[in-house]
């Protein structure tokens, strides 16, 4: 598939790119996390969160609301599995990487997307991009055959074990998971989640 830039226009669909400061500490943090050749994600890490850019992302960015900061790092060349949340996501690049993205708009359901309609952005080292909360998207992808590391950062308490049975009143809460967290998956995927993308899965 066609991979577009964060700079085009289109991504402004998804989200936004942020500018206007300084995450060099974050990032330097970042490249000193683990980077395996499977897909690793931590929600929240202490030392990340103690940074004095975890202040100013906390009042600039999401107005003063509680956020957990973590990482998704390893190597991924495959989008099968899309999530939502309630709230935006800070996805910080350690390392050029790929996001394959779609919008709830586009969904044909509230439990069923077409991954043809999904659109894949290049995002440099060192690049913030804002996700929006109806955006649909997963882990991100390697660029080339080496690892990619990205800093997250998300509404506290965001994609840990739900504490409540989930008790399915509506159509979406066949996608609620985990807290904050709505997934779904292709058939062929193997993950445990709601069957309800469809078309090929994609490979970039």
């Amino acid at each position: 598939m066609e991979i577009k830039r964060v700079t085009d226009k289109a991504f402004q669909k998804y989200g936004a790119v942020i500018e206007g400061m300084d995450f060099s500490e974050l990032l330097a943090w970042a490249k000193t996390t683990p980077a395996p050749d499977s897909v690793v994600y931590e929600p929240s890490i202490a030392e990340a969160e103690a940074l004095p850019i975890c202040e100013d992302i906390t009042r600039q960015v999401y107005g003063e609301m509680p956020i957990q900061i973590g990482y998704c790092n390893g190597k991924n060349h495959r989008c099968d599995t899309l999530e939502y949340h309630r709230g935006e996501e800070l996805d910080i690049a350690a390392t050029d990487l790929i996001v394959v993205l779609g919008s709830r708009k586009d969904m044909d359901s509230l439990t069923s997307f077409d991954l043809a309609n999904a659109e894949a952005f290049f995002v440099p080292a060192g690049t913030a991009i804002m996700l929006y909360s109806d955006t649909l998207h997963y882990a991100p992808c390697s660029v080339g055959d080496g690892v990619f590391q990205c800093v997250i950062v998300l509404p506290q308490g965001t994609n840990y074990p739900s504490e409540k049975e989930n008790i399915q009143k509506t159509e979406e809460d066949k996608l609620l998971c985990m807290k904050n967290k709505w997934v779904i998956t292709h058939p062929d995927s193997g993950e445990p989640f709601w069957p309800g993308l469809k078309g090929d899965i994609i490979t970039v």
